[in-house]
């Protein structure tokens, strides 16, 4: 998935959102800074939405169960993931992959999984702690590896150090 397919897919799911939530359009466009206009020509499929408004829908309605259900669980995951094309640092706990994701690889402490519905990887530790997010498949095994190898080199240091 990369922005324009994400714009494409939150564009049109606009209007079930707001529905989820009961908002009206008025309501909708106040809580997007955008003017009702726009709402309506996003809700009706004439324009999608712009990046910043994606990413505004995905932080303020990341529990809906309609992002969800068609991003696989965390949106904002997605849309980090996108904007930094990768991520490659420890992140957020998350709950450790038991709907949404599917287990592809474990080595060491780190497990690689992908999300069943947007397809993209993440490396968890063993306390579920986001640690890389990617679409690439090559690169997550290639991230996943380093870590593993990582671990067993630094276990080997303490081991010495001791």
């Amino acid at each position: 998935m990369n922005r324009e397919q994400l714009i494409q897919l939150i564009s049109s799911k606009m209007r079930l959102i707001r529905l989820e939530k009961k908002y009206s359009q008025d309501k909708m466009a106040d809580i997007m800074g955008i003017s009702k206009k726009t709402l309506i020509q996003i809700e009706k499929g004439r324009t999608l939405s712009g990046w910043t408004n994606v990413i505004a829908v995905c932080a303020l309605f990341r529990d809906s169960e309609i992002l969800q259900s068609v991003l696989g669980d965390e949106p904002l995951e997605i849309i980090e993931t996108i904007a930094h094309n990768g991520i490659e640092r420890p992140k957020d706990k998350s709950m450790g992959g038991r709907v949404w994701w599917k287990e592809i690889e474990t080595k060491g402490n780190y497990r690689l999984q992908q999300n069943l519905i947007s397809q993209h990887y993440r490396i968890l530790d063993g306390k579920n702690y986001r640690w890389y997010s990617s679409f690439e498949d090559e690169g997550a095994f290639i991230r996943l590896n380093e870590l593993a190898q990582d671990d067993i080199l630094d276990s080997k240091r303490l081991k010495s150090e001791n």
